[in-house]
């Protein structure tokens, strides 16, 4: 179970962002952190595996490395200063939608949906709101929806092809290029307790009926 010890390694790290120190306490990082985290997938995937059987069932296959891609950032930082998971139908980097999970010192972000559409993938979800422009306000107006993420989340465009301009007027969800829901709490309440694999459970529940939704103009 993640413990306090779980969080005291991200703040340890936060102040100590480089290789020499992260080496002199792998240890702590093998199992303070990611045993406990890999633990938690690994209690997740049973109940992701039943609504979608392409789920891959290898917790480490759904986790990214905490080292971080600083090849075209200014922050050099080698560290992410959180653990995240994706569970998409295929594997975490399909184009598919699917569930996130990351969990940092202080707070816990669940969410899913689509967050990286290329342009093919997202003329394909566009076409499928202008087919029936109600269907995805309806879902994310749901209280269940509403009441765990609040409003749908990404990134917008500025201007739509003529032919939506129409669609814009029913919805302007059209103008999104990526449809995710993400929610923030803390961490602190759920040290050592099983009820964490119950939230977040609960969380991705609440998601489904979107990426059941989006997986119609991608499957």
């Amino acid at each position: 179970m993640i413990t306090k010890a779980y969080s005291r390694f991200f703040k340890d790290l936060a102040r100590n962002n480089n290789k020499e120190w992260f080496h002199a306490n792998k240890k702590r990082y093998e199992n303070d952190v990611k045993n406990p985290f890999l633990h938690l997938l690994e209690e997740l995937i049973p109940a992701l595996t039943e609504w979608d059987h392409r789920i891959l069932t290898d917790p480490k296959k759904a986790m990214f490395r905490i080292n971080r891609d600083v090849r075209f950032s200014k922050d050099k930082s080698p560290y992410h200063l959180l653990l995240k998971a994706g569970f998409s139908p295929n594997g975490k980097k399909s184009i598919l939608p699917g569930y996130y999970l990351g969990i940092d010192a202080e707070n816990i972000h669940v969410g899913g949906g689509l967050f990286m559409l290329r342009p093919p993938e997202l003329k394909k979800v566009r076409k499928l709101i202008a087919d029936n422009p109600e269907a995805l306000t309806q879902l994310v107006s749901d209280s269940s929806f509403t009441q765990n993420f609040g409003k749908l989340k990404g990134e917008k465009a500025k201007r739509l092809d003529k032919s939506l301009v129409p669609i814009a007027e029913k919805t302007d969800l059209i103008y999104h290029k990526q449809f995710y829901a993400m929610a923030e709490f803390p961490l602190e309440p759920f040290y050592g307790s099983s009820k964490l694999q119950e939230e977040v459970l609960s969380h991705f529940e609440a998601i489904k009926p979107l990426n059941t939704y989006l997986s119609q103009a991608l499957d």
